[in-house]
């Protein structure tokens, strides 16, 4: 008698709701929804910075502030942000990016609350403080929880997506924000974010969800690639090993990479904060003219950060090294933005120096996402949240010294003509020089083998 046993397969407990185990499409589909997700998050936290930009010249009127005095507010929202990102660092790769997201928009929008109510200067500078706090570690989380739904060879442009948040956000919510500004009153603006911002989160609450996408290993087993055998092993264990955190600063590569996106934090800063005022002040146009026009170069900073993305994600496919492909155009990227900002100073229309201020400035948040992919190569995927955390915390310094450095160039010199002039070119031509040292220095692959990454 023949006897049939089953006990011989062993049996696998897979857990449905593990986004590993789900079929490819379903996962791609809700990494893409996360995706999305996470970009109208960043978008909205980019209006939250803008918003001062925009509504500079009739809240500085209405409470009788001087430029340095705008310059150093403007700079307020960044004293706490890389210490709100250091503080976050330890817990990036710890805790669940879901719930990080969820308290930090929340935040944001406790933040708005003392400007509608008490409408002055230390309530301005309390509700930057707090902003600031809350948004210091948005980027590296968001950039984080992205690549956990992607395997590494696709995870550059739908990063790019979200972090075009960066430009799209003024590009949606800046026309927005001056309509609100010139029919409601300055202080309505402020009502607004909160708002929106409470309306994210309890979306957020349900959709948001972890990645699979957790090291080198679990990404082989979910795309089905076979590790091969010893030399394969090897290089499994060498790209997840822990290593100190201090070798992966000093690398070339992490240092010029940060060093560049710190410029470039520092020019899109001085943008958002500075150039409203300087269509209204210097070109004479009215305050929604002025609050609008900045969304020239938001448009171009999304085409360009989304652009730049895919192609480096497409020469990566073609097999071409992430010193090139990466390394290159980032560095180039940061080349041709200063250039022209340099170029817009020079402009003998002002037509003309719009157009160069929207390559130039607009060009420069697209650096952000292409610098999160080299700082990732200079550690392993378990480091990575920490990592990002690290390097976001130093690259948006430059938007705590970016707006008070300005205002103190602005009120120094003989006219503001002059004042932004000169703060253009100081900006311009640390862009340029940053862009040829990245060109000439990153090498990815060389640091990675220096940390001891790859065999």
């Amino acid at each position: 008698m023949a006897i049939h046993s089953t006990r011989l397969a062993p049996q696998v407990n897979v857990d449905p709701a593990d986004p590993a185990h789900w079929e490819a499409r379903r996962r791609a589909r809700r990494g893409w929804i996360i995706t999305v997700f996470l970009l109208i998050l960043m978008m909205i936290s980019w209006a939250d910075k803008a918003i001062l930009g925009i509504v500079a010249v009739p809240l500085m009127k209405a409470l009788g502030i001087t430029p340095e005095q705008f310059g150093l507010l403007g700079s307020a929202v960044f004293v706490l942000f890389g210490v709100a990102q250091l503080v976050a660092a330890p817990i990036a790769n710890r805790i669940s990016s879901k719930w990080i997201l969820l308290v930090l928009c929340l935040v944001w929008s406790v933040a708005q609350v003392p400007i509608f109510v008490f409408a002055s200067l230390p309530a301005l500078w309390a509700s930057r403080l707090l902003l600031g706090a809350g948004e210091g570690p948005l980027a590296p989380i968001t950039m984080h929880a992205v690549y956990k739904w992607f395997p590494s060879s696709k995870s550059a442009t739908p990063a790019a997506l979200a972090s075009a948040g960066v430009t799209l956000g003024i590009v949606v919510f800046a026309p927005v924000l001056a309509w609100i500004a010139a029919e409601f009153g300055w202080k309505s603006t402020f009502v607004f974010l909160a708002f929106i911002g409470v309306v994210w989160a309890a979306a957020w609450y349900f959709i948001g969800k972890e990645g699979p996408y957790t090291s080198l290993r679990a990404e082989r087993e979910i795309e089905g690639i076979a590790a091969g055998e010893e030399a394969g092993e090897q290089a499994l264990a060498a790209a997840d090993r822990k290593i100190s955190y201090w070798r992966s600063f000093a690398t070339p590569s992490w240092l010029l990479s940060v060093l560049t996106a710190f410029l470039a934090y520092w020019t899109f800063t001085v943008a958002m904060t500075w150039l409203p005022a300087y269509f209204e002040k210097v070109m004479g146009m009215s305050t929604q003219q002025g609050g609008s026009l900045i969304a020239l170069p938001a448009i171009w900073g999304t085409v360009a950060t989304v652009g730049l993305s895919w192609l480096t994600q497409m020469l990566g496919a073609r097999g071409i090294r992430t010193r090139y492909s990466r390394g290159l155009v980032l560095g180039s990227t940061a080349l041709f933005s200063g250039l022209m900002v340099l170029a817009g100073t020079t402009a003998d229309q002002p037509w003309l120096a719009i157009v160069c201020f929207m390559f130039g400035f607009g060009t420069a948040p697209s650096i952000f996402a292409l610098t999160y992919l080299v700082v990732a190569e200079t550690t392993t995927i378990g480091q990575r949240g920490a990592m990002l955390q690290y390097g976001n915390a130093i690259l948006t310094s430059g938007g705590l010294l970016a707006p008070a450095i300005v205002g103190i160039l602005i009120g120094a010199a003989s006219t503001p003509a002059a004042g932004y002039e000169h703060a253009f070119v100081l900006t311009g031509a640390m862009m340029v020089g940053a862009g040829i040292l990245s060109m000439l220095f990153i090498n990815q692959q060389r640091d990675r083998k220096r940390l001891g990454l790859e065999v």
